[in-house]
């Protein structure tokens, strides 16, 4: 991975979207700061649209839908996107399944829920799980003690075991039923709300993580950017990113703005 303080100037003229992770890749230590407000602005302001790509829950996506200086965002690891028009306050809703197909999918996740509640001890269901549509959150380390690698792989394990697909975030283990992911919906995504098959335009990309979550996106994108905390992860990522810089989490995303917007 290469100091992101030497991405080309070249390049940074042709970046046109920025899509971001959120959770210590937005945030530090759990909190939002003013710095990565101020950043997705900035970028807004210099016509770069920013798009948040997140596990986070359908409910918490309406918000920053609605509140952040953003372009719309895909949420709950593939399973939906939301984009807010604020001139006409109309939320579109896009979702990966009908509702009837999310309703029988959480019936088959409240199994599996009971099951890796069961057996692996020191996790619990995340805080946030309440306000999901379409997956299983389970906490390793936001509201819990951390848990080491071995005991999150098995919570891994149990959903693969289930027949449901897994991915590590750097706070939970997320499991759902479909063949989507971050990637799939943001093709999806770029071809509904821009008009523009995201293959031709990847180059005028950045995407920025910090997880092995975010792994299909490293792969994918050429502009791939790791914040500073991805070390604490880099030998469980399949692809790691092209870029990293030189702050963790939020600090690094406003670090890689500066840069950019330079």
């Amino acid at each position: 991975m290469k100091p992101f303080a030497q991405f080309p100037e070249d390049d940074k003229k042709k970046i046109r979207f920025v899509l971001t992770d959120i959770d210590d890749t937005l945030t530090n230590k759990g909190r939002l700061s003013s710095l990565s407000l101020a950043a997705m602005e900035r970028l807004q302001e210099n016509g770069i649209r920013v798009i948040p790509i997140t596990g986070r829950p359908a409910g918490w996506c309406d918000h920053m839908a609605r509140m952040w200086p953003v372009d719309g965002l895909i949420g709950e690891n593939g399973a939906f996107y939301f984009r807010y028009d604020n001139r006409n306050k109309k939320m579109t809703r896009r979702y990966w399944k009908t509702e009837d197909q999310r309703n029988q999918d959480r019936q088959r996740l409240e199994t599996i829920k009971q099951e890796i509640l069961d057996k692996v001890s020191g996790c619990q269901v995340a805080s946030d799980q309440a306000y999901r549509e379409a997956d299983l959150a389970i906490d390793f380390c936001e509201d819990v003690t951390p848990l080491p690698m071995s005991t999150v792989q098995e919570i891994v394990r149990c959903f693969i075991i289930a027949g449901a697909r897994a991915k590590i975030s750097s706070i939970h283990v997320n499991g759902w039923f479909g063949d989507y992911d971050k990637l799939a919906m943001t093709h999806v995504f770029f071809k509904e709300e821009f008009r523009s098959d995201l293959e031709t335009i990847k180059d005028h990309v950045i995407f920025v993580g910090d997880s092995p979550n975010d792994a299909p996106m490293f792969q994918y994108f050429p502009h791939s950017v790791g914040v500073a905390n991805i070390s604490q992860f880099i030998e469980k990522i399949d692809y790691r990113p092209v870029w990293i810089t030189k702050h963790e989490g939020g600090y690094g995303f406003a670090e890689m703005t500066d840069q950019l917007l330079s």
